[in-house]
């Protein structure tokens, strides 16, 4: 079979899924959007992290500024940084929150790759150079530099394979039907839930774009762990996508459907957005990293053979 049946037959089979009959579409309620729209709320340990979070980089970007090194603050550095702190926050106060609570397993999918991934990306493009190292000011930098158990910590936590590990058992563990269920009528584990999304995500785009400088990977090493990333993140994409029952009972056993949309059509959804978001963003990161030496091939003389 030529690679473009082979294409053909997959796409074939994704909307095959997709298309699959609903599971007990029965006797279900249509939720409006109208009527989540207004559900905004202002969770207190959200907003101060925010707030801390634009505090450091506030600080750190006019010292950097006033010391006349606009190159490594530009203006640019503070939408990107504005940019992630939007899409950390905005998820977790808006109407977003409760349709993924109460209604969508599709809108709480969303939720989290755009907490745990997309913002946790824009921050570290934000502050890499420089800027890493101005976020701390002097006064708390100081001794947490010189408290030795914490930088040990920090070594072992960031070396490549431990970050990886850390961050795979953080989203395969989470995503457990069980662990899953569980979040939804447990605020306080939810909470550390998102939490340990926005650690890992950060963890992980430390080691893809290094912003520091440390050079713990190569640029062959990094793209091995996006894709790696892409991998090891496919059966919880492949088993929403494919599952031909519902993976988590909270969503199944809801009776009030937002937009009228059916439990496996939801489901999918999900896994639909899981795929559409790494690739976007590891996809591109992993095209960025390939470019240079694609086109350093490129431009490579090809010798003449001579003839026999």
């Amino acid at each position: 079979m030529s690679r473009r049946r082979k294409a053909s037959a997959l796409a074939g089979s994704f909307v095959a899924a997709l298309a699959l009959p609903e599971v007990a579409a029965a006797n279900v309620d249509k939720v409006t959007a109208s009527q989540v729209s207004g559900d905004w709320h202002a969770p207190p340990a959200v907003l101060a992290a925010a707030a801390l979070a634009a505090l450091l980089f506030a600080q750190a970007f006019v010292r950097l500024r006033r010391r006349g090194r606009t190159d490594h603050a530009p203006w640019s550095r503070a939408g990107l940084f504005g940019a992630g702190l939007a899409l950390g926050v905005l998820p977790l106060v808006s109407p977003l929150d409760a349709a993924g609570d109460q209604y969508l397993l599709s809108a709480h999918m969303l939720q989290h790759v755009l907490v745990g991934d997309a913002a946790a990306l824009l921050i570290v493009l934000a502050v890499r150079g420089p800027l890493a190292f101005f976020l701390l000011p002097p006064s708390i930098l100081r001794p947490l530099a010189g408290w030795q158990p914490l930088r040990a910590f920090l070594r072992t936590l960031l070396r490549p394979r431990v970050t990886f590990a850390v961050w795979l058992a953080v989203m395969l563990g989470w995503h457990v039907p069980a662990a899953y269920d569980y979040t939804l009528t447990h605020p306080v584990v939810h909470d550390l839930e998102h939490a340990m999304f926005v650690l890992v995500g950060t963890l992980v785009w430390i080691q893809l774009i290094d912003p520091a400088h440390h050079a713990g990977l190569t640029r062959g090493g990094r793209i091995a762990f996006a894709f790696g990333m892409l991998v090891f993140g496919h059966p919880i994409s492949d088993t929403l996508i494919f599952s031909p029952t519902p993976v988590y009972h909270p969503y199944a056993a809801q009776p009030h459907r937002l937009l009228g949309i059916g439990v496996m059509s939801d489901q999918r959804l999900a896994g639909l957005v899981m795929v559409v978001e790494q690739l976007l963003t590891l996809g591109t990161f992993i095209a960025v990293m390939l470019w240079p030496l694609l086109r350093s091939r490129a431009a490579r003389p090809v010798g003449l053979q001579r003839p026999a």
